[in-house]
């Protein structure tokens, strides 16, 4: 984490002389906490992250890079730190900060202080578009507790079990495989509720004949994974084998062209097209893919509009799907890490079609 401050200060602007962070996703990359408060203060020689009694404690035991100090009257101790440090221009994170805290901070420090635009914010996003590999150790445990979880679901998924079971089932082994969480809301949806990619677990059983979709993933020390497979349930029609089939070779397709250099909207039309082809135009809305870490959703994207190319060290989710509406739907979802010649898939769960 003390990198992640030092480069933040050395890309810093010349006009600037610190920056002020407050979201809790930005305090978690710089820090290592975890917190729902807290303010990060990163001057140019030296960083203080200023909390209250709740997480004291455990703040001194995790933070390394950064000073900590008690919050007692916030704003007071932020003016002392910028007389001593003799700042007059502090940056914010533009794409997190809400206007109610910027003129919350802008009347503790002075309404002139604060330089609100986008380039810390962008700088940081450009940061945490790159991961390390302490961020990839960290990811492919998420990944490693997702793929466990998968083939537990394989003897538990069956006729007459809910989606809501399912997906209670699916929370409860990540947390007992080590998570600390889930990566974002579960998604199950079987039978007729596949063909909606964002289905919400319901109350509806599992019958023969079902596509099971599983949309979910794990968090280790604030770091996601994503995962999606689906799944098949007593018989599959003819269909339904060879829409299975048109999602699995479109990933393949992206998988053919991912290298640094190539544009990510190369790699979505590697994928639709080859859907577009067999009969599917209008049934693949989303983007393929988009990239993760702290977020469940970071950038940039696999779509047909991200104007970024394919780099090392991009983690990227890579999931087509066909949605037929009022009928079934299919998705594969892998997240893969871009390196120099090529990628690694972090997922190692099977993607042949299972019938359960």
């Amino acid at each position: 984490m003390a990198d992640k401050i030092r480069n933040l200060t050395i890309k810093m602007p010349e006009d600037l002389d610190a920056v002020i962070i407050t979201s809790s996703v930005n305090r978690l990359y710089f820090t290592g906490l975890k917190s729902s408060a807290g303010t990060l203060l990163i001057t140019k020689e030296k960083a203080y992250f200023i909390i209250d009694f709740r997480y004291i404690e455990l703040a001194k035991r995790t933070i390394k890079n950064a000073e900590v100090i008690l919050q007692e009257k916030l704003g007071e101790q932020l003016c002392v730190l910028v007389k001593k440090h003799q700042i007059k221009k502090i940056g914010v994170e533009s794409g997190f900060m809400t206007i109610a805290d910027y003129i919350a901070m802008s009347g503790m420090l002075g309404k002139d202080i604060l330089s609100f635009d986008n380039r810390i914010n962008d700088m940081i996003i450009e940061m945490r578009r790159y991961k390390s590999p302490e961020e990839l150790k960290l990811m492919q445990a998420a990944q490693d507790i997702a793929d466990r979880t998968f083939t537990h679901m394989l003897d538990f998924i069956k006729e007459g079990v809910t989606e809501k079971e399912i997906s209670s089932e699916i929370s409860r082994t990540n947390y007992l495989g080590g998570a600390s969480g889930n990566s974002f809301e579960t998604i199950v949806a079987s039978g007729v509720n596949s063909s909606m990619p964002h289905a919400v677990p319901s109350d509806k059983k599992v019958q023969s004949g079902d596509f099971v979709t599983m949309d979910f993933g794990a968090v280790v020390e604030g770091y996601c994974s994503d995962m999606t497979r689906t799944v098949a349930v007593g018989q599959v029609r003819d269909e339904q084998r060879f829409v299975y089939d048109t999602v699995l070779k479109a990933q393949n397709a992206a998988f053919a062209v991912i290298a640094p250099g190539v544009p990510c909207r190369t790699v979505d039309a590697a994928a639709r097209d080859l859907i577009n082809a067999a009969g599917f135009q209008g049934c693949f809305g989303h983007g393929l893919g988009h990239s993760l870490g702290i977020e469940i959703h970071e950038e940039p994207r696999f779509n047909t509009v991200d104007p970024l190319s394919c780099a090392p060290g991009m983690l990227m989710s890579v999931e087509p799907g066909i949605y037929l509406e009022g009928r079934f739907g299919c998705r594969i979802e892998d997240v893969v890490t871009i390196t120099g010649g090529g990628f690694v898939n972090l997922a190692r769960s099977p993607k042949e079609l299972i019938i359960l």
